[in-house]
């Protein structure tokens, strides 16, 4: 973390910290109905980029906002996750919004709702207690809802969003925040090329498991079975072989075709796990050569390409 000095030429801490924060500073504050997705909103924010913090004091934020600007890399986007049981739902909401926009903050207003039927239906499926539940006159789900909807009304009324979840699915919620608070840009989708031995196990995180078993195995050639799928001459060796491109370019348009329906759906990690015997030769070969195909593509079918072998040198 950076360290600001004070004195008379430089002005204060929040002096300097208030001149970076009219620069690059952001700041998005998440709340809503208990229920309506404040958890789902805060991790797509983490998707795209933001820094999430869960129910922070008010009195906080400003303090909150010169760490993140004083870290290194310094922290631009700041969300703020916020519900009924914090101190945050009083009149402060106002005094708190314009502390932070006094700094040069920009500074927005998320709230989510949905219509009590969901909610209801929701806390069924979750089977907990809603946080205003033993407040109400009579104790019921519906009374608690109904309390924190005249609670959470002039917060509404001070949001700079307002969206209705009752009929949207998660990935429709994703579209909507990736909108709003993307940057006009999609968030990066993450892609995991992996090569594996299937007498170690297949991973169990892989999303797509592609079997290059048909391959002739160099281990059973003398010069190349000390050598991996690294070496150029493994490599070479594995990807003339009979069936081997054509092998890969179908694997290309299938994974092309699944980070693509992935995006519309709002994932941003997809695992391919490629394995043969061991995981030595011809996994790694074609995991490679998988992989830089991949991450060399230009019509930006996946923004970062990992390439991993899960069992290289494990015999």
């Amino acid at each position: 973390m950076t360290r600001v000095e004070s004195n008379n030429s430089a002005g204060s801490p929040r002096q300097v910290a208030g001149n970076r924060f009219q620069e690059q500073v952001e700041v998005v504050i998440v709340t809503g109905l208990s229920g309506a997705g404040r958890g789902t909103a805060a991790r797509v924010l983490e998707d795209l980029g933001w820094y999430v913090t869960d129910n922070l004091p008010p009195e906080l934020f400003g303090r909150m906002v010169e760490l993140g600007v004083s870290a290194e890399p310094p922290i631009t986007r700041l969300a703020l996750v916020m519900d009924v049981r914090s101190r945050f739902f009083t009149d402060d909401l106002t005094v708190v919004i314009e502390q932070l926009r006094a700094l040069g903050v920009r500074t927005r207003v998320l709230f989510l709702e949905a219509s009590d039927d969901v909610l209801i239906r929701r806390f069924g499926f979750a089977r907990r207690r809603h946080p205003l539940q033993s407040e109400s006159a009579d104790g019921t789900l519906s009374a608690g809802i109904a309390a924190e909807r005249i609670r959470l009304s002039p917060v509404k009324t001070a949001a700079d969003l307002v969206i209705d979840t009752t009929e949207l699915s998660i990935h429709q919620l994703h579209r909507k925040m990736e909108e709003a608070y993307g940057g006009g840009a999609p968030a990066a989708l993450q892609l995991t090329v992996q090569s594996f031995g299937f007498k170690y196990g297949v991973p169990l995180d892989a999303d797509m498991v592609l079997d290059v078993r048909f391959l002739p195995n160099p281990h059973w050639i003398p010069e190349l079975r000390e050598r991996s799928g690294q070496d150029t001459v493994v490599s070479e060796y594995v990807l003339s072989r009979p069936g081997a491109a054509d092998y890969l370019s179908t694997c290309r348009h299938l994974v092309d075709l699944t980070t693509n329906g992935y995006r519309q759906e709002g994932k941003r990690y997809m695992t391919v796990a490629v394995g043969c015997t061991g995981g030595k030769h011809r996994s790694v070969a074609i995991a490679e050569r998988l992989g830089e195909a991949i991450g060399g593509e230009s019509d930006g079918s996946a923004d970062v390409v990992r390439i991993v072998h899960r069992d290289l040198g494990r015999e």
